[in-house]
């Protein structure tokens, strides 16, 4: 007889929040399965195939049977999350529930799995100086484009293929510095594949994530990035309509990697693709220019040396250059690695080097010129160099900085800049910007190798540890200047023993971290996987603030990570942390289901420690999704309970908050003069405890509350000191909410041009950060500004995303704004409708603008003045 734990584990909805892996969540879909009565894979997908066909999505992308089984297959390495979310929705009509299911492939396909972490740019990396030779690819990559334009218009795929180490992307690179020169183009792509990367935890770039970074790079906001592959795909081909875009896809692993990244064939013209890859990809679906990258002729060898090694005596023997060159089997690498050796060894002749590469090649049995290359560069090195180059092969991030590898190695920053320089001009490393290093993979695949096999793990270990240590405290360091009222919310990090850059300068901060992000987010990636939770937790916790009013995918990303780590290490105070930022994201990005649940468990996790500082934020949090759904005195009851456990931790900036909080809700019934109250009494603690974030939200909030009640001088100076701050402080999303209360003033003055400038700036913010509420908002501003016709596009734009996002208010306000126009056209019973479904949102809110809903009713001829 089956236990009452196997009865339950079947007949209880799963909860897809519990998976850690891809197979995790497939074993729960076959559980769903089960609990729908275990419906046919033939059922499942003839409900798939009505839903999407209803949907009107073209027949092409209607999923059969065999797909539809796909999703519930073991050993899957990622799935397709536009068809799991449909094969949940045929098994559970739910839209909220499906909806978990999209966040729980969020976390594990996307913002957990190294795949889903991917660095993409906007320029090409720096041309090589001693470029050489490759004059017949060359040419022929150029009159393939030439003629590929003026002949057929089509977009060229220039699929370079050869061995690693042969100087593809090079070349590439070397192609696209030449046709910008010729302003062939107005901007670029940039992305390495990692096709072929020699770490197993920095597998193939996903092309998701890929298309996810170049959508950004086009100016779509990040919450308007579908989820699917199929959708992000069509709108990046959309994006690249018309544009004159050169799109180089480096290291691609094969043809499956680079077929979503291509754009449409008719429709984009002016793009050209360069593809680089160590596998020939003849199957790309479209004609393309392939070119196969051989290594160097004799000749092209013999002059590439002569140019890296200028003045180096010949010796006895003439032939010296021709056997130095064949025993690096003409590959560029190789060559760029031996001359390196030359210029360490003055004093040395030509023939002298080429008589120790024979003797290394017999004496080492190598196979290969560039194992022969690559044993020598690195044996001539010093033994501390030596081993930082095996310690930069573990860095997680893409490339690194001089004080990245002084943590790894544990050693002087001099030290390291003068390591990093020297294997640099070595062609050990690679430069790409500034300061900046990566290695090409053959390179990285020997120093992990030797790493391996001359570092005890617990050195390794030690590394790694520094290297964390001091991204960690340097990323503190960085917040207390940009945040200092903060700081008593972030956990103490201890100086790292290695160096750090100074950020005491706020400008000097911010870029760090900018430039940083994305080596940040790696961290949080492999720390949360690797072993040291502990890092990963404190590094979401430190930067919350900092994330918060930034990209919303990287913020989702770090607090995704510590909760991952939190949950492996049974750490509670950690899952309760992770949770409250999550949920504090969540809400932002208008996903308030998603949001009330994370800060509901932390609520739970924080009163079981018994921690009244968490338990507050977690209830401050709450009340601010209870706000935003129009729950005013759920949200009043919250904010209440906050505002007594900061008094009883005597958390002043706590208090302030909370007092803030209350006066938004007084705000939201029409009760300005107790709002103002208490608004001004946040403001006064906020500036006594020098909190500039804080006193910039008491800003905005006592201005708005001065403008309802018609005190617009007031209003005004509070509100550009609020937009100052903001500004000064680097929060877009804020920023972008001050522009919109200055463009409603504006309206209030009868500036209607004024305020439309604001509103315009405001939405372009909210929509390149993903902030659905606030796009409501400003499009619901820009609708009052604006003609009839035009405000019925803007309200009506509002409203569906106010619906979507589940906001009762700016519901409220689309619709009367709905019905104002449709009135000043003539359409009464439009005007009726509209204002009908506003009055019944404001009713139930209990909000003073039903009475105003009631008066517009009743001048509507054959109206009930009650509005019914």
């Amino acid at each position: 007889m089956p236990s009452r734990e196997s009865i339950d584990r079947f007949t209880a909805l799963p909860d897809p929040g519990e998976a850690r892996t891809v197979d995790d969540l497939v074993e729960r879909l076959r559980r769903l399965k089960v609990w729908a009565g275990n419906p046919s894979y033939e059922q499942i997908a003839g409900r798939v195939a009505a839903g999407w066909t209803a949907a009107g999505r073209p027949a092409a992308e209607v999923p059969g049977k065999t797909t539809v089984v796909d999703c519930f297959r073991a050993g899957r390495r990622r799935l397709n999350a536009d068809l799991v979310a449909a094969v949940v929705s045929a098994l559970h009509p739910d839209a909220g529930y499906a909806a978990q299911w999209q966040q729980a492939l969020r976390m594990i396909a996307g913002e957990i799995s190294p795949a889903g972490q991917v660095r993409v740019q906007d320029r090409l990396p720096p041309d090589l100086a001693g470029f050489t030779g490759r004059t017949t690819e060359l040419g022929r990559l150029r009159r393939a484009f030439g003629q590929d334009r003026s002949d057929t218009g089509v977009v060229v795929i220039s699929a370079l293929a050869g061995m690693a180490g042969v100087g593809k992307t090079q070349l590439a690179v070397r192609l696209g510095h030449h046709l910008l020169r010729e302003k062939r183009f107005d901007r670029v792509l940039f992305v390495n594949l990692r096709g072929f990367h020699p770490d197993p935890a920095q597998p193939p770039a996903d092309p998701a994530a890929v298309l996810d970074g170049f959508l950004r790079l086009l100016g779509v906001p990040g919450q308007q990035i579908p989820y699917g592959m199929t959708a992000r795909a069509a709108l990046y081909r959309d994006r690249l309509a018309g544009a004159r875009a050169l799109v180089v896809l480096d290291n691609a692993a094969d043809a499956e990697q680079v077929r979503p990244l291509l754009p449409d064939t008719a429709g984009s013209p002016g793009c050209l693709v360069l593809v680089t890859s160590r596998r020939d990809l003849g199957d790309l679906l479209r004609p393309a220019t392939h070119v196969t990258v051989n290594v160097f002729t004799s000749a092209e060898a013999r002059q590439y040396l002569t140019r890296a090694a200028p003045g180096v005596p010949v010796g006895d023997d003439p032939d010296a250059v021709a056997r130095i060159a064949a025993r690096c089997g003409h590959l560029p690498l190789a060559l760029g690695l031996v001359a390196g050796h030359i210029r360490a060894k003055p004093g040395w002749t030509l023939t002298d080097h080429a008589d120790r590469l024979d003797e290394h090649h017999q004496h080492r049995r190598m196979e290969t010129g560039v194992q022969v290359a690559l044993d020598l560069s690195y044996r001539q090195l010093l033994a501390a160099e030596q081993r930082l180059l095996r310690l930069v092969a573990l860095h997680p991030g893409q490339d690194l900085d001089a004080y990245a590898a002084a943590a790894l190695a544990d050693t002087d920053l001099d030290t390291a800049r003068t390591v990093l320089d020297r294997s640099h001009r070595d062609h050990l490393l690679q430069q790409v910007s500034p300061d900046r290093y990566n290695q090409h993979d053959l390179i990285r695949a020997h120093a992990m190798n030797h790493t391996v096999d001359d570092d005890p793990p617990h050195e390794r270990r030690a590394a790694l540890t520094r290297l964390f240590d001091y991204f960690l405290a340097t990323a503190a360091a960085a917040m207390d200047t940009l945040y200092p009222a903060e700081k008593h919310r972030r956990p103490r990090i201890p100086a790292p023993k290695t160096p750090t850059p100074t950020l005491t300068d706020p400008g000097i901060a911010r870029a760090w971290l900018d430039l940083e992000r994305p080596t940040l987010v790696a961290v949080a990636a492999y720390t949360a996987t690797h072993g040291w939770p502990t890092h990963t937790t404190r590094l979401s916790t430190t930067l919350l603030r900092s994330l918060s009013g930034g990209d919303h995918a990287d913020t989702l990303a770090v607090h995704g990570h510590a909760l991952h780590a939190a949950r492996q290490s049974g750490d509670s105070d950690g899952q309760a942390e992770a949770r409250t930022n999550l949920g504090f994201i969540h809400a932002q990005l208008g996903h308030y289901q998603d949001a009330a649940d994370h800060l509901t468990q932390a609520l739970h996790l924080f009163g079981r420690a018994g921690n009244l500082d968490g338990q507050a934020r977690a209830l401050g949090n709450l009340g601010g999704v209870d706000e935003r759904l129009g729950h005013y005195q759920d949200a009043a009851e919250h904010y209440r309970r906050a505002l007594a456990l900061y008094r009883q931790a005597g958390d002043r900036h706590g208090e302030a908050r909370a007092v803030n909080s209350l006066g938004l809700v007084q705000a939201r019934l029409g009760r300005y003069e107790p709002a103002t109250a208490h608004h001004e009494q946040a403001l006064t603690l906020y500036r006594q405890a020098n909190n500039q974030h804080g006193e910039a939200n008491a800003l905005i909030n006592l201005g708005d509350a001065e403008m309802r009640m018609g005190r617009y001088g007031a209003a005004a100076d509070h509100l550009g000191q609020a937009l100052t701050l903001y500004r000064q402080l680097g929060n877009r999303t804020n920023e972008a909410h001050a522009l919109d209360s200055i463009g409603i003033l504006h309206t209030r003055l009868g500036e209607p041009d004024q305020a439309t400038v604001h509103y315009e700036r405001a939405l372009a913010i909210f929509r390149e950060i993903g902030a659905r509420y606030g796009e409501a908002c400003a499009l619901n501003g820009l609708g009052e500004t604006a003609g009839p016709s035009d405000a019925i596009a803007h309200h009506t734009a509002a409203v569906i995303i106010a619906t979507d996002v589940g906001d009762r208010v700016q519901q409220a306000r689309a619709h009367t704004g709905l019905g104002h126009a449709h009135r000043t056209l003539g359409n009464a019973d439009q005007a009726h409708h509209h204002w009908q479904q506003a009055l019944a949102l404001y009713t139930d809110l209990g909000t003073h603008h039903a009475d105003e809903i009631r008066t517009h009713l009743a001048a509507l001829p054959g109206t009930d003045p009650a509005g019914r």
